[in-house]
C-alpha cells in the first residue's frame, strides 16, 4: 500500500513542494539546483574488501549545492547490472560521513546503493550549520536523491523517483524524518536517538537545557563560539544562554526547523530507535513522534535501546540489522521478512546466579504501549514540605551529566547509588511505603502536586523519582530529571507532573521517593532566592506497559566456544589420564519416573548465605505438562540450568528416569531443552543450523524427526534464509523445534511463547497438550499465567528460590484456603486489604478484580464472613477462587508479605 499522497507525477510534487519553502529572489536558483546536481570533480572510486566478504566499491565526489560544496561517498557491491534500492546514511552531529562508513558497507554488502554525506559545516563540507533547515539541509537531501535517480543501478518508482530510504542517529535521525516530510520520493526511514521537537529537547516546559546546549553548540564549533553556524541560529543561542530563559523567537526557529513541523506529511514506514541513557532526546521525543507518524497511517516499530546521548551500550550491531531487515521488508518488498516487533525495550534480566553479573534482555509487545499504559497507583507521604531556592541557584542539585550519566545509570542497574546529590533545604521529598510485590516502571509516571511560592511570581522545579532499598540507599532510573516551570507560583497552582520515562524494576520492599528540587546542574534556575511549599495532591500514577513481556534472557558470548572448549578439555582429559568424577548408581525404582528433585540447592558466586533456589524437592510423572511459575528472581531458570547439567548444584540431586545429572550424563541425550534463548549461525539457514545440531549427536538422521518439527515450527519459506533475517518469534519457533529434534522424552521449555503471536501460542499450547498425552512429560516456565492455566496439567510455584506449592492445576486453582470475596463499589483501599490480611487465621489478602483473594490459615469461611460484615465491607458472594492468576498472586503475596 503505498502511503504517500496520489495525484500527479512525483518530480511535479516535489518541485511544487521545494518551491513553497524557499522566499525571496533565491527561489529560482534553488529550483534548478534541485534539478540538476553538478560534479565538482570526476570522483574517486575505491573497492574494499574483508574477511572473504564480497568488495564493496566506494566512489567519493564533492557535490555543488547552492552556498556549499557536500563532501559524499557512493558504496555499491555485486553486479553493477542488477537494480537496487538506495539508502542515504546521514551522521551525528559534530561527526561526518566517515562515521556512518562500516554501516554503508554493511548495507551495501546486502543489495543496496549507499549514499553518505557530510553536511554543512562538518567534515569536508562547505557552509553553514542551519540545524538542518529545510532550505539548505534537508533541500541537499532533495538533490542527493535526484543524484540517485540517474544511477543505472538503483530501482526507480518512475522516472525521478528512486526506491529510497534515510537512516541516521541524532542530527542524521532528524534529517531522516525531514526528508520524508519534505521529499514525497522517500519510501522508508530509520530514525535513531533523535529528536521531534527540538525546541522541546532543549527547553522542555520552557527551562533552558543549559548543559546540553552547550555541548551541543560547542560540538558545531570546535574553535569557540558559534560562527559556523548560520547567523540567525548563533544569536538565538547567545541571547538564550546569557538570559537563561528561551523566549518565543527562539522557540519558533528551532520548533520550525524540527520534524514535528511536518509531522503531518510523513507517511512512510518508520522505525524509531531511541535511547533509555538519554538526557538530550528523551524518551519522549520517540513517543510523540511514533503517535504522530502512526496517525497518519504508516507502519512504526518503536524500539528503546539500552545506550543513548549520555553513553552506554548503544547496541549498534542489533540496531543495524533490524535497520537492513526494516528495509528489506519496505523497500526490497520482501514480505517473508520479519521486520521486529511493534515495541521492544532492552531491560536488565536479573543476576547470572554463576558469576553475579547482570544481563540484559529485550521485551516485546505487538503495539506500541505508549508512555501511560497499564498504570498502576502508589500512594505516597502527603505532608506539606517546605523548601528554598539558594540565590544564584547555586549549590545546583546533580541528576544527568552529558557522557557520564549512563555509566551512573548502568551502575544503579547493578545496585549501586549514582552521582546524585540534592541538598539539604533545596528539595521536597514524598516516600511511598516500601512494596510488596516488584513493579516494572516501563514509561513516564505522573503526580499532582501543589505548589506555592512565597515571594517568585514563577517557579522552576526538578522533579524526579528515586528507587529507595531497604538500606535506604536511592537510585535514580537513567539519571532523568523532568523540569517543570510553575507560572503564578504566587498563587499556589495544581500540576500535573510528567516525570521521566524510563523502563526499570523497582523490587519488592523498596519505595519510591518523589523528589522535588529547586536547582539542577543540567539546567538554568532563576538567581533569586525564594522559598516554596509543595503537598502531592494525588497517588503515583506508574505505567506498566501491560502486555509487554521479556524474553529469555541472551545467551552469554562463552555459549559460542562451547565446541572448541570442549575439544580442548576432551584433549587434556586424554593426555592427563584424568577420570570423571563416578555418578552415582542408577536408582531402578526411578527408572520410569521422567524427574525427582531433592533438596536442591544453589548458592550465589562468592556467597555463602544469598540462595538462588534452597531446599528445593519436586517429583515430575509421565503425561504431566508441568507449569514451573513464580516471579523474576524465583531461581526459575537457576533449576532448569542445574537439571540439565549446566551448573553444579550446591547441594541436593537431580535424577532424570532414575540417572544422577552430571554435565555430559548420558541420560541427558533423553531430553530436549530451550533455555535462555535462541542460539544459532546467524549467516546459517534455518533448516541448515537444525541439521547441524543434529549431526553434532552423531545420532541416526531418521532418528531426527525433522519434518515433524519443522511442521510444528510453522516457518514456511523461512527456513531457507540466514536466520540473521529473523524477528524474535521466528527465532524462538526455530528453538522450540532445535529442542524437539528426536522426539525427547523429557522436554524442557524456557518462555516458549515469548515472541508468538496469539495464533502461534494457540498452535503451542496444543503441541505441549498433544506431546505429553503420547507419555512424554514437558516442563514449561513461563510468566503467560493464562496459558499455563490451559495447557499445564500440574505446577510447582517458587518464589526466593523456595518451593511455595507444587501439585494439580485443579488443586491449586480450586483450593479451599483460597477465597474470592466479590464486594460491591469500587475496589478495597490498601487499608482495607490491609485490615483483612490483619485478621487472625488469614495469612494474605489481596486485590482482585472482582474484589479480595484472602488465603486462609486457621480460620474458617464463615466466621470470616462475619469479620468482613463487621467491618461494613459490601461482600456479595464468597468461594472457593478459580484462576491460576489469582491462586499465583496470593500465593506469592502470602510469601511476601
Amino acid at each position: 500500500m503505498d502511503l504517500r499522497k496520489s495525484g500527479g507525477s512525483r518530480p511535479a510534487q516535489l518541485s511544487a513542494r521545494l518551491r513553497g519553502t524557499v522566499r525571496g529572489g533565491s527561489r529560482r536558483l534553488f529550483v534548478v539546483a534541485a534539478a540538476v546536481v553538478t560534479l565538482a570533480g570526476a570522483g574517486t572510486w575505491s573497492a574494499l574488501a574483508s574477511d572473504g566478504q564480497p568488495p564493496v566499491h566506494r566512489a567519493d565526489r564533492t557535490l555543488d549545492m547552492p552556498g556549499a560544496q557536500i563532501d559524499t561517498s557512493y558504496f555499491t557491491s555485486g553486479s553493477r547490472s542488477g537494480k537496487r534500492p538506495a539508502v542515504l546514511l546521514g551522521h551525528g552531529f559534530g561527526s561526518s560521513k566517515d562515521a556512518v562508513r562500516a554501516h554503508a558497507q554493511q548495507l551495501a554488502r546486502e543489495g543496496y546503493a549507499v549514499l553518505t554525506w557530510s553536511a554543512r559545516g562538518f567534515g569536508a563540507s562547505t557552509g553553514q550549520i542551519g540545524l538542518n533547515d529545510p532550505e539548505h539541509e534537508v533541500a541537499d537531501v532533495s538533490r542527493l536523491i535526484d543524484w540517485l535517480a540517474e544511477r543505472p543501478e538503483v530501482r526507480l518508482d518512475e522516472t525521478g523517483d528512486p526506491r529510497v530510504g534515510v537512516a541516521g542517529a541524532s542530527y542524521g535521525g532528524a534529517i531522516a524524518l525531514l526528508a520524508a516530510g519534505h521529499d514525497e520520493r522517500v519510501d522508508a526511514i530509520a530514525p535513531r536517538m533523535t529528536y521531534w521537537n527540538l525546541a522541546d529537547a532543549l527547553f522542555p516546559d520552557g527551562v533552558f537545557k543549559k548543559l546540553w546546549a552547550g555541548v551541543f553548540f560547542g560540538s558545531g564549533s570546535p574553535r569557540g563560539g558559534c560562527g559556523r553556524f548560520e547567523t540567525d541560529v548563533c544569536e538565538m543561542y547567545e541571547r538564550v544562554a546569557v538570559s537563561g530563559k528561551p523566549d518565543a523567537a527562539a522557540r519558533e526557529l528551532l520548533a520550525a526547523r524540527s520534524p514535528s513541523a511536518v509531522g503531518d506529511r510523513i507517511k512512510v514506514p518508520t522505525l524509531i530507535a531511541q535511547g533509555q541513557s538519554d538526557s538530550l532526546f528523551p524518551l519522549g521525543q520517540a513517543d510523540a513522534m511514533a503517535k504522530a507518524i502512526r496517525a497518519n497511517g504508516a507502519p512504526v516499530s518503536v524500539d528503546w535501546f539500552a545506550g543513548g546521548h549520555d553513553g552506554g551500550d548503544l547496541e549498534t550491531a542489533r540496531l543495524d540489522t533490524r535497520t537492513t531487515a526494516w528495509f528489506d521488508r519496505y523497500l526490497k518488498g520482501e514480505k517473508g521478512v520479519e521486520a521486529g516487533p511493534a515495541f521492544r525495550v532492552t531491560e536488565a534480566g536479573g543476576m547470572d546466579s554463576t558469576d553475579g553479573t547482570l544481563q540484559t534482555r529485550g521485551a516485546t509487545g505487538t503495539a506500541y504501549p505508549g508512555l501511560n499504559n497499564g498504570a498502576r497507583t502508589v500512594a505516597l507521604d502527603t505532608a506539606q514540605r517546605s523548601f528554598n531556592n539558594p540565590p544564584g541557584a547555586g549549590p545546583p542539585s546533580i541528576s544527568a551529566i552529558p557522557s557520564l550519566s549512563s555509566g551512573l545509570s548502568q551502575l544503579s542497574s547493578l545496585g549501586v547509588g549514582g552521582l546524585n546529590i540534592d541538598f539539604p533545604g533545596q528539595h521536597a521529598r514524598f516516600d511511598s511505603r516500601p512494596l510488596k510485590s516488584s513493579l516494572r516502571i516501563t514509561g513516564s509516571p505522573t503526580v499532582t502536586v501543589r505548589v506555592k511560592s512565597e515571594s517568585a511570581d514563577d517557579a522552576v522545579l526538578f522533579a524526579k523519582v528515586y528507587d529507595v532499598g531497604r538500606d535506604g540507599s536511592q537510585r535514580l532510573p537513567s539519571q532523568l530529571v523532568s523540569p517543570i516551570r510553575v507560572a503564578d507560583a504566587q498563587k499556589g497552582r495544581n500540576v500535573q507532573l510528567r516525570l521521566p520515562a524510563v523502563n526499570h524494576e523497582v523490587e519488592a520492599g523498596h519505595r519510591l521517593r518523589l523528589v522535588l528540587a529547586t536547582t539542577d546542574l543540567g539546567y538554568a534556575s532563576p538567581a533569586e532566592p525564594s522559598t516554596y511549599t509543595a503537598t502531592v495532591e494525588s497517588e503515583l500514577s506508574v505505567p506498566t506497559a501491560r502486555g509487554v513481556t521479556a524474553e529469555a534472557a541472551p545467551l552469554p558470548a562463552w555459549v559460542w566456544g562451547l565446541p572448541l572448549a570442549g575439544a580442548a578439555v576432551a584433549a587434556v582429559l586424554l593426555v592427563s589420564g584424568r577420570r570423571r568424577t563416578s555418578a552415582p548408581a542408577p536408582d531402578p525404582k526411578l527408572a520410569e519416573v521422567p524427574l525427582e528433585i531433592t533438596g536442591l540447592t544453589k548458592r550465589y558466586s562468592k556467597s555463602a548465605d544469598r540462595y538462588a533456589v534452597r531446599d528445593l524437592s519436586f517429583r515430575v510423572e509421565k503425561g504431566q505438562v508441568l507449569g514451573l511459575l513464580g516471579p523474576n528472581g524465583a531461581g526459575k531458570t537457576t533449576v532448569l540450568r542445574m537439571l540439565m547439567g549446566l551448573i553444579r548444584p550446591d547441594d541436593g540431586e537431580t535424577r532424570i528416569y532414575g540417572h544422577a545429572v552430571r554435565p555430559g550424563a548420558p541420560v541427558l541425550s533423553r531430553v530436549g531443552a530451550f533455555v535462555e534463548g535462541p542460539g544459532f549461525l546467524p549467516h546459517l539457514s534455518g533448516r541448515a543450523n537444525l541439521e547441524l545440531y543434529w549431526a553434532a549427536t552423531a545420532r541416526p538422521a531418521a532418528d531426527a524427526h525433522i519434518d515433524e518439527v519443522l511442521e510444528i515450527a510453522g516457518l514456511g519459506e523461512a527456513l531457507q534464509r540466514a536466520v540473521r533475517t529473523y524477528s524474535q518469534g521466528m527465532r524462538q519457533r526455530l528453538a522450540i523445534a532445535q529442542a524437539m529434534l528426536g522426539l525427547p522424552d523429557l522436554l524442557i521449555l524456557d518462555e516458549p511463547t515469548n515472541g508468538l503471536d496469539p495464533p502461534q501460542i494457540r498452535e503451542m499450547r496444543d503441541v505441549m497438550i498433544r506431546y505429553a498425552a503420547q507419555g512424554r512429560t514437558v516442563i514449561v516456565s513461563s510468566h503467560l499465567l493464562a496459558e499455563v492455566e490451559q495447557t499445564c496439567t500440574h505446577l510447582v510455584v517458587m518464589d526466593r528460590g523456595r518451593l511455595v506449592q507444587a501439585g494439580a492445576v485443579a488443586e491449586i486453582t480450586g483450593s479451599g484456603e483460597t477465597l474470592l470475596i466479590g464486594i460491591d463499589g469500587p475496589p478495597p483501599s490498601d487499608a482495607v486489604v490491609g485490615k483483612v490480611a490483619g485478621l487472625p487465621g488469614v495469612i494474605s489478602a489481596a486485590r482482585a478484580d472482582e474484589g479480595l483473594l484472602v488465603r486462609l490459615g486457621g480460620t474458617s469461611p464463615s466466621r470470616l464472613l462475619a469479620e468482613l460484615v463487621g467491618m461494613e465491607i459490601p461482600v456479595n458472594g464468597l468461594g472457593p477462587h478459580r484462576r491460576l492468576e489469582d491462586a499465583f498472586l496470593t500465593l506469592i503475596e502470602g510469601e511476601t508479605s
